[in-house]
């Protein structure tokens, strides 16, 4: 099997957390090391890679893969310089600050012939493989209306500089809103027009932290919300068609037990709790259906599947950057939209 050899530009949390242990278990990668500016903790957990002192000395190393998973604000900057270099590249959510930045790099890619793929991992949460399947299956009849939201109660700023100084890629609306965004065209495709209200909530908060976009499609509507003031969880996903409905609790387990330094793998992992099953309420074949689903196994293990396959046997991305490109243009419309006070057409 192929070694795509793979480097990251980051080990905190990110690193650690989401890309390291799937790059580690995967049969196809090897993990060369990690950009280490100030501390140096990838050989604490993984002794026989490298720290690099900087990017350019990562960059000329052999290096098939970049993870660009620093700041958002730096996302353009270095996922460019890794395509220059003749690199692919993974780069994390929000793809970029601007349209016009995520579609430059989508023509770098293509022009050098490389592969570069958006980590919107949330597409493999098990909560929301449950949705997909139950709005594909068409028990729903034709949607109405749909509400996602990824709600949290945490009223303190983050200790995290960049993430609560004022700056072009901080906020909500780009960190928990490209995840509610892309599963939203995910499944629906780009929207006719957008309106979105975004507010600052928090005391002292100099970055939006609440958020309520509604896209709008020819024939139903698709809201989706965040706040850091939400005590009481409000169903994760909320889909009414003509036929029925379908609640489900945010669920997915995978983030959680990463962070407890759980190491997947391909049995077991991402099985939530049976407490946390969806309630679908519709009817088949006249019969009403009251009952609650079996929730599907979640997996981030099949988004470094795809990449593999991506590299190795030049298929398409798991998450291409097209799409990186429709999440920025919802969020671009988003900020105008806000700003104007009205509907914005994409």
């Amino acid at each position: 099997m192929q070694k795509i050899k793979t480097a990251l530009l980051s080990y905190g949390m990110s690193g650690k957390v989401f890309h390291a242990p799937f790059l580690d278990i995967h049969p196809g990668f090897e993990l060369l090391g990690s950009w280490e500016r100030s501390k140096k903790l990838i050989q604490e957990d993984y002794p026989t890679v490298k720290s690099y002192p900087s990017i350019d000395e990562l960059l000329s190393d052999d290096v098939d893969l970049v993870i660009v998973n620093t700041p958002v604000g730096t996302h353009y900057e270095y996922a460019k310089k890794v395509l220059l270099a003749g690199k692919h590249a993974v780069v994390e959510k929000a793809f970029t600050t601007t349209v016009a930045e995520a579609e430059e790099l989508a023509a770098i890619a293509k022009e050098k012939g490389l592969k570069l793929a958006v980590f919107q991992n949330r597409r493999w949460d098990s909560d929301f493989k449950t949705v997909q399947k139950i709005i594909k299956e068409g028990t729903l009849g034709n949607l109405v209306e749909a509400e996602f939201h990824f709600d949290r109660y945490n009223p303190l700023l983050s200790p995290k500089a960049h993430k609560e100084t004022a700056n072009d890629g901080a906020g909500i609306l780009k960190d928990l809103g490209p995840h509610l965004i892309d599963q939203a065209v995910c499944l629906f495709g780009s929207p006719k027009s957008v309106f979105g209200d975004i507010r600052y909530t928090r005391e002292n908060s100099l970055v939006d932290d609440w958020m309520d976009l509604l896209l709008i499609y020819e024939d139903f509507r698709v809201r989706l919300k965040a706040s850091f003031f939400v005590r009481e969880a409000n169903p994760a996903y909320t889909i009414h068609g003509k036929k029925g409905s379908f609640l489900k609790p945010r669920g997915d387990v995978q983030e959680d037990e990463l962070k407890l330094g759980k190491k997947p793998n391909l049995e077991s992992w991402g099985t939530e709790s049976e407490d946390l099953k969806g309630l679908l309420h519709t009817e088949i074949d006249g019969k009403l259906i009251h009952e609650k689903i079996p929730t599907l196994q979640g997996n981030y293990f099949s988004f470094f599947d795809g990449v593999y396959d991506s590299i190795a046997n030049d298929k398409k991305e798991p998450v291409t950057a097209q799409d990186g490109v429709k999440v920025m243009q919802i969020i671009e419309a988003a900020i105008t939209s806000n700003a104007q006070r009205k509907v914005i057409d994409l």
